[in-house]
C-alpha cells in the first residue's frame, strides 16, 4: 500500500481504535497486577486516583467510588499493593489505564497493618461492642451454613449437626470463600439466609493463609454481618486464624466443626440429663410418699382419730359442769337479792313516807335558792361568751361550717372501709393459708388422689412395709369410698 492510499486517522478515531482493541481483548479485560502505589488523589468525588509503578514502568489507575468504598484499608503513596481489574483507554488524555475494582496490601505485612486499620474504625464504630451480640438460640428449627458448597468444612459441619441434633433442619447457602469474587458473594450468600428464617447462621470456611483468608476480613462482609437479623458464628479457618467476621460476629467458634457443636446441643446428652431427672423426681416422689406415709400412721394413732366419741363426750361433760354451776349461780343471786329488798323494806322511806316527803321538799327550797344566785353569776358570763362566739366562721355560716365537718366525716368513713377492707383481705388469705394446710393434711384427700391404707384384718394395725407380711395374712385396704379385704399370695421386697 502506498502512502497515497493508507488511511488517514483523526486523533479522536485512532484513540477510540485502540480503546476497542483493548477492550475486546480477553487479557486485558481481567488482569491483576503487582506495584506500588504513587502520585494517589482522593478528590471530593469519592474516586481514587494513582499511579501503579514497579523499577521500570508506571501504569495510571483508577478506583472508582463504588468499589473504592469496599477495599477495606486506606491506600496510600509508597504502599505495595496487588490490584485487579481492566485495562482500558481514557480517550481525553489519550492514555492507557487499569480501571481497579479490587485491591489489597501485598505481602503478609501489609495485610496485617490493613487489618489492625479497619479493625481500629470498626471498633470505633461500635460493630464489635458486646453489648449488642445476641445468644445463640438452645434449641434452633433451621441453620443456614453461608459457605463453600464443596470440601471438607461443609462435610463436617453437616455431619455432627445432623448427628447431634437430628430434629434440626439445615439450609446450605453457597457461597464464594476465596478471590476476587468471594466478598459479594458472601454479602448475597448471608442475605439469602436470613431470608429463609433460619434461627442461627454458620459463617465458615476451612483453614488457608491469610490471602486466603482476606475475604472475610473485607468491610462491606463485616458490615453485613453487624446487619444481619439472625445470630451468625463466625467459623473462619483454624484456632488460630482471626478474621473480622469473629470479632462483628455474635460467637466465633475455632473451627467450623466447633461451630456446628455450639449451633446444636447433643440430643444424646439432653436424653441422659432427662434419665438423670426421672430418676431424682421418682426418688422425690418416693420420699414424699413415705413422709405423708409417716404422718398419715401418726394421726391414725391420735387418740381423737381413734375414738372420735371421746371428743364429744369431754364436752358433753363440760355442758353439764355449766349447767350445775349456772343453777347455783342463779340461785345464790336470788338469795342476795331477796336479802336486799328485805334491808330496803325496813328503810325510814318506807315505814313514813310523809317524813321523806318533808325533807325532800326543804332540800328543793334549798336548791332553788342555790340556782338563783348561781344564774346572777352566769347570765353575765355566757352573754359575753355568746357575743365572742358570735364573730366566729361556724355562726356565721353555719352551713360551710357543716359541710366541712361532713367532708371530715366523710373522709373518716373511707378510712375507715379502706382498712376494714384490708383487714378482712390478710385474714381471707390467711384463711385460704390455712384451709389449703389442713386440705393437704386431710388423710381422705391422700385417698381421693389414689393412694391408700393397709392394716392387718386381726388388730388393724397399719402396714407400712411389705416385710410387715407374710403369705396368707388377711388385710384391710381402706380407699375412698370403702374398704377391700385381701389376703397375701406373697411378697416382692424392693432390692434398694
Amino acid at each position: 500500500m502506498t502512502q497515497s492510499q493508507t488511511p488517514i486517522y483523526t486523533v479522536t478515531d485512532l484513540t477510540a481504535y485502540v480503546k476497542r482493541l483493548m477492550d475486546h481483548d480477553e487479557v486485558l479485560s481481567d488482569v491483576i497486577v503487582r506495584g506500588e502505589i504513587s502520585n494517589l488523589r482522593k478528590p471530593a468525588s469519592g474516586h481514587i486516583y494513582f499511579s501503579l509503578k514497579d523499577d521500570k514502568a508506571l501504569l495510571h489507575a483508577v478506583c472508582f467510588r463504588g468499589h473504592a468504598s469496599t477495599l477495606g484499608f486506606d491506600p496510600a503513596d509508597g504502599m505495595s499493593v496487588v490490584a485487579g481489574g481492566s485495562v482500558t483507554v481514557y480517550e481525553p488524555q489519550g492514555r492507557y489505564q487499569i480501571v481497579v475494582r479490587f485491591m489489597r496490601p501485598d505481602g503478609v505485612g501489609a495485610l496485617a497493618a490493613a487489618f489492625e486499620q479497619l479493625k481500629a474504625k470498626l471498633e470505633q464504630e461500635g460493630l464489635f461492642a458486646s453489648e449488642r451480640k445476641r445468644p445463640l438460640p438452645r434449641f434452633p428449627k433451621t441453620i443456614a451454613l453461608v459457605t463453600s458448597d464443596s470440601g471438607a468444612a461443609v462435610r463436617d459441619m453437616i455431619s455432627i449437626l445432623t448427628g447431634r441434633y437430628p430434629p434440626a433442619r439445615i439450609k446450605l447457602v453457597p457461597t464464594v470463600v476465596q478471590g476476587e469474587d468471594a466478598a459479594p458473594s458472601i454479602v448475597r450468600s448471608l442475605r439469602a439466609a436470613n431470608a429463609v428464617s433460619a434461627d442461627v447462621i454458620i459463617l465458615g470456611r476451612g483453614g488457608g493463609s491469610l490471602e486466603d483468608l482476606w475475604p472475610f476480613n473485607e468491610e462491606v462482609v463485616a458490615r453485613e454481618v453487624f446487619a444481619s437479623q439472625v445470630p451468625v458464628i463466625s467459623a473462619v479457618g483454624h484456632e488460630t486464624d482471626y478474621v473480622l467476621t469473629d470479632f462483628v460476629a455474635d460467637a466465633r467458634a475455632a473451627t467450623p466443626s466447633h461451630a456446628a457443636e455450639m449451633a446444636v446441643p447433643d440430643a444424646a446428652e439432653l436424653m441422659a440429663y432427662a434419665g438423670t431427672l426421672r430418676t431424682q423426681y421418682h426418688r422425690r416422689l418416693l420420699g414424699m410418699v413415705q413422709q405423708y406415709s409417716l404422718r398419715l400412721q401418726a394421726a391414725a394413732g391420735h387418740p381423737t382419730i381413734r375414738r372420735p366419741a371421746t371428743l364429744i363426750e369431754g364436752k358433753l361433760q363440760r355442758l353439764d359442769d355449766l349447767r350445775r354451776d349456772s343453777a347455783g349461780n342463779i340461785a345464790r343471786l336470788v338469795h342476795l337479792y331477796s336479802l336486799r329488798f328485805q334491808a330496803a323494806s325496813g328503810h325510814p322511806a318506807l315505814r313514813r313516807p310523809e317524813t321523806m316527803i318533808q325533807i325532800k321538799r326543804h332540800r328543793l327550797t334549798d336548791l332553788q335558792r342555790v340556782l338563783a344566785v348561781n344564774i346572777g353569776q352566769l347570765v353575765p358570763l355566757y352573754s359575753l361568751r355568746l357575743r365572742v362566739a358570735s364573730g366566729r366562721s361556724a355562726l356565721r355560716d353555719p352551713k360551710a361550717a357543716l359541710d366541712a365537718k361532713l367532708q371530715r366525716l366523710e373522709a373518716v368513713r373511707r378510712g375507715m372501709n379502706s382498712n376494714t377492707r384490708q383487714f378482712m383481705w390478710r385474714h381471707r388469705a390467711r384463711l385460704e393459708t390455712l384451709q389449703a394446710r389442713l386440705s393437704a393434711l386431710d388423710p381422705d384427700a391422700a385417698l381421693r388422689r389414689g393412694y391408700s391404707i393397709v392394716r392387718r384384718a386381726d388388730d388393724g394395725r397399719l402396714i407400712a412395709s411389705a416385710a410387715a407380711v407374710a403369705e396368707a395374712d388377711e388385710l384391710r385396704i381402706s380407699l375412698s369410698d370403702g374398704e377391700v379385704a385381701a389376703r397375701v399370695l406373697g411378697t416382692v421386697l424392693d432390692s434398694a
